[in-house]
């Protein structure tokens, strides 16, 4: 199977109060002062972004128009059990206007399509909802 690059994301980020990331390109330039619970917020944002493109792809696979509305909400969770660290995620998909059965269908679709969602698979609690 050939492979092609699509894109890659660089950043460098720093330690302590003052601490913050930013990418090469200038687009994201965040300060991160301790403690805070941005690498959760940061990783929900990046999957809900990726997340979103695999719906589209997956409708436009159905022949399916998408709302301009449609909407993720992630929900990252940061817990401990038996002094290791795990994720919990949720996220809560809109597709207004979408008849709820073929929009169900998108968003299980989406997770078969979605990098951060494969990369995840059987590693983090997810919960996806339709709301």
């Amino acid at each position: 199977m050939a492979r092609k690059l699509l894109a890659t994301g660089k950043t460098h980020n720093t330690n302590g109060r003052s601490g913050g990331a930013r990418s090469s390109d200038g687009h994201l330039d965040i300060r991160l002062p301790e403690p805070h619970p941005a690498a959760e917020q940061l990783f929900g944002a990046a999957w809900s972004a990726c997340y979103m493109g695999a719906i589209q792809l997956a409708a436009a696979q159905r022949k399916v128009k998408l709302p301009a509305d449609m909407a993720v909400d992630a929900e990252i969770d940061l817990n401990q059990a038996d002094g290791a660290f795990f994720l919990r995620a949720r996220l809560n998909v809109s597709v207004p206007g979408v008849e709820r059965e073929q929009a169900q269908a998108l968003i299980e679709a989406a997770h078969t399509i979605c990098p951060y969602s494969k990369a995840v698979h059987g590693n983090i609690d997810l919960t996806t909802t339709l709301v």
